[in-house]
């Protein structure tokens, strides 16, 4: 029993290392604020509950049972990364255009409620915001190892169960709780740390994608040489 909880533990904190500085959602607060301006703070509360609700189920679906869902279809892993790095980018892209006077696709101009917020939950703020095609490709890898021999069958699931709930309890805290982690910035502190959270959204799409790319391309280069 005391090894399995060790394994457990080992490897929860192993999931979290992984997960935690690619997800980063303090980082992820900003962008979740603007994309939902004008939306009341018990609106607000109950988007990133469904947030993180959906991006337990995505990283525990992409740890067991992702790589055989690819496989089925045909997808490679680098397929994802530039798929979804391009669509990061440009997601990124267009924060980058939006007029601070007008807030235009920011979601000011949106009715917010809760069946408004029930339907933008997955797409865009769980994916690719939250779990992109990089955190899903660490899922991905980190999955071929829960499913070992001996004891490791209970303990690692365990571990994988308790990482991705402690990842959707920060990721409903940074969420839920953004207007008051952006209003410690002040407005102009707000304003230009959402014009570089967006740029780093940017430059991020366009590594997955050329990482993406690299894998893709690969086997072509070694074979020409």
């Amino acid at each position: 029993m005391l090894e399995i909880f060790q394994y457990a533990v080992k490897n929860t904190a192993l999931i979290l290392a992984a997960l935690l500085p690619i997800i980063n959602p303090p980082g992820g607060a900003p962008i979740f604020l603007l994309l939902t301006r004008g939306a009341s703070a018990d609106t607000r509360r109950y988007l990133a509950r469904q947030v993180a609700w959906n991006a337990s189920l995505l990283l525990l679906a992409a740890m067991f049972i992702g790589s055989y869902v690819l496989e089925y279809f045909g997808i490679s892993a680098a397929t994802v990364k530039v798929a979804g790095g391009m669509l990061v980018a440009s997601i990124g892209w267009k924060m980058l255009q939006t007029d601070d006077a007008h807030h235009d696709d920011a979601g000011s101009h949106i009715e917010w409620s809760r069946p408004v917020a029930e339907s933008r939950a997955f797409y865009p703020h769980t994916f690719p915001l939250t779990v992109g095609p990089g955190s899903i490709a660490v899922a991905l890898t980190l999955g071929a190892s829960v499913y070992q021999g001996g004891k490791r069958p209970i303990a690692a699931p365990l571990g994988a169960l308790l990482a991705v709930l402690i990842v959707a309890i920060i990721i409903y805290l940074c969420y839920g709780f953004a207007d008051r982690i952006v209003g410690l910035l002040g407005k102009t502190g707000t304003t230009v740390m959402l014009r570089l959270t967006a740029f780093v959204l940017l430059c991020i799409g366009i590594e997955i994608f050329w990482g993406g790319a690299s894998d893709l391309l690969e086997p072509l280069v070694l074979h020409r040489r």
